[in-house]
């Protein structure tokens, strides 16, 4: 089990760079695959990126190049660096476990004007 407390969205023109930001309270931080995912307005959730144990990270193609996950142990935080935004990267964004997904958060809303 886990709880993820999500922030750092926010409104960025296209082109623009956020970061974003999740508080993970749970065991075994180091060890846990984690994930970013994101609901576009009137879609399904998505997988965008995800990062495991060991620090290797996974993008989904459509962000490949332009997202960064990465994570602080230490601080138990995972974060989104997106950069050269789209408007088709407006969504809401949640963090949760890659495998055997926790209950979600309230997640951060990002938009992105053209």
């Amino acid at each position: 089990q886990g709880q993820f407390v999500e922030s750092g969205g926010g409104l960025v023109q296209a082109g623009g760079s956020l970061r974003l930001s999740c508080a993970v309270s749970t065991s075994f931080f180091s060890l846990i695959d984690f994930a970013w995912y994101r609901q576009p307005p009137g879609k399904q959730r998505e997988l965008v990126a995800s990062i495991n144990g060991h620090g290797v990270s996974n993008y989904a193609d459509n962000v490949q190049g332009r997202f960064s996950i990465y994570k602080d142990n230490n601080r138990k935080m995972v974060y989104l660096q997106m950069n050269s935004l789209k408007p088709d990267d407006t969504a809401a964004y949640y963090c949760n476990f890659l495998n055997g997904i926790s209950s979600w958060g309230q997640g951060t809303q990002v938009t992105v004007s053209s």
